[in-house]
């Protein structure tokens, strides 16, 4: 299989050497670039079209979310996924309204930032669970993507939902990965993908992104 390509953008040198030296350990992940500032990152993220850009939101020039808008409109292939000191609701409720990814703090583990990528990578969006509750506990309101339609007929929709697919629609939008939730409520990886699929269907989403603003949205997490 082909490595995941990852660009890390970050204003601190140091810092990048040690997330290059972390990433290039796995076979599965190969660093095919480096950024200083968000212009430098945009720039990268054209010319090389890497899977993955590992990015800070605090970057001179162009800041992290500056970039990840034009990023998204120039490279709509690459997952963005956000590598900050910020542990703030009001950022990552920005991240995932501009398209990010996953958001992801500097003093998380190793292990955390390789499932990260790993989760962006195959189309899911990364959050800890932690932040998906501070996420639910802070002002909910993303801009509406207009794939769920209006506030009454999202609830609506909600109600369609089997006990089953309600659980599934939680846990997914907490950021946990099919594997997961297959585990904890003692089914087959395979069922709870139909399960996705079809509560997707029901409520009119295309992509986990997605899943997750509707979540927030209606405060299903709450």
């Amino acid at each position: 299989m082909r490595p995941i390509r990852v660009v890390i953008a970050d204003d601190h040198s140091v810092l990048r050497a040690g997330l290059k030296a972390l990433l290039e350990a796995e076979s599965d992940i190969q660093v095919v670039g480096e950024a200083e500032d968000g212009v430098d990152c945009i720039g990268r993220a054209v010319a090389l079209e890497p899977d993955v850009i590992l990015m800070d939101i605090n970057m001179p020039h162009c800041n992290g979310l500056e970039a990840l808008t034009q990023i998204k409109d120039l490279c709509p292939g690459t997952k963005v996924l956000v590598l900050t000191m910020l542990d703030d609701a009001g950022y990552m409720r920005q991240v995932l309204a501009t398209g990010g990814s996953g958001y992801v703090l500097k003093q998380a583990a190793g292990d955390e930032l390789l499932m990260a990528i790993r989760t962006v990578h195959e189309g899911g969006v990364y959050l800890h669970p932690h932040h998906a509750l501070a996420l639910a506990e802070h002002e909910t309101a993303i801009p509406d993507t207009g794939a769920s339609g209006g506030g009454d007929d999202r609830h609506a929709r909600l109600q369609s939902l089997s006990e089953r697919e309600a659980e599934v629609f939680r846990l997914v939008a907490l950021g946990h990965s099919n594997a997961e939730i297959a585990g904890s409520m003692f089914l087959s990886v395979k069922t709870i993908e139909t399960y996705k699929a079809r509560l997707m269907k029901k409520l009119g989403l295309g992509t986990r992104a997605e899943l997750v603003r509707y979540a927030l949205e209606t405060g299903v997490l709450n």
